[in-house]
């Protein structure tokens, strides 16, 4: 391959790789780029002229800009990002769920609707029957657990 189309190869593709990283953000492409452009200069000048030490530098140099550089960048101009609490059961805790089957405080055989799912479900005394509205106190292992909720609890 002549030298001087592998120069342009590097500054071509390098400056594709930054455009790209407007379209495909992460920090990632932008430094791919960077160091094509670095190793297309070093070409250009005749600084690396040849072809299989130019392409050992270009992955070497992108992969120390991306270690070093990237979180120094991503710390200032990084994408918004926000926090959620993934603690579903937390979240289930004290939601009113409607029994579809009755449950009982023996065994998990009864079932609940929660979030337009069946799950199993079990009382830690007394009994639920069909149609009854019940509040998940917690889950132990896939069955949750719930008590009878009041009539003066459910507003009617």
């Amino acid at each position: 391959m002549d030298g001087e189309i592998l120069t342009w190869i590097f500054l071509i593709g390098g400056i594709l790789l930054m455009l790209i990283e407007t379209v495909v953000p992460g920090g990632v492409s932008f430094f791919l780029g960077l160091s094509g452009l670095l190793v297309g200069a070093l070409r250009f000048f005749g600084i690396l002229m040849e072809p299989t030490k130019a392409v050992i530098t270009w992955l070497f140099t992108s992969i120390g800009l991306i270690l070093l550089m990237r979180p120094l960048i991503m710390k200032y101009w990084g994408g918004e990002s926000t926090f959620k609490l993934a603690d579903e059961d937390y979240e289930a805790i004290d939601e009113v769920v409607d029994v579809i089957e009755p449950v009982n405080s023996m065994d998990n055989s009864g079932r609940i609707r929660y979030q337009g799912i069946s799950w199993k479900a079990q009382t830690l005394e007394g009994k639920l029957e069909k149609g009854q509205k019940a509040r998940i106190k917690y889950r132990d292992n896939v069955t949750w657990i719930v008590e009878p909720m009041d009539e003066l609890e459910d507003g009617n």
